[in-house]
């Protein structure tokens, strides 16, 4: 499931006020400066996907002819190169 990026500084809120609370951490630096740490890092992760989903457009821009013609399937085709950019670089969405 996607997280809505407003949703975002609550998460990192929580995340860093749980930590705190269990004692997981010890923070020497101010809260705030964690959550903002907390948020930048949770919006690098959402943003992979992103990334990801706009490189295969580009690549699919090649096949656009095909596409229209109907001899390719786009979703499936844009899911299929999606897996596998996903898999050659390791990555976890």
């Amino acid at each position: 499931m996607r997280i809505p990026k407003t949703w975002v500084p609550l998460i990192a809120k929580k995340i860093m006020d749980d930590l705190l609370a269990r004692e997981i951490i010890v923070s020497r630096a101010p809260v705030e400066e964690l959550v903002a740490e907390a948020e930048r890092l949770i919006m690098e992760e959402l943003m992979v996907e992103d990334r990801v989903n706009d490189e295969v457009r580009e690549i699919l821009k090649k096949f656009t002819g095909e596409i229209e013609k109907g001899r390719l399937d786009y979703r499936k085709v844009f899911d299929l190169t999606k897996r596998k950019i996903i898999e050659e670089r390791g990555l976890v969405i």
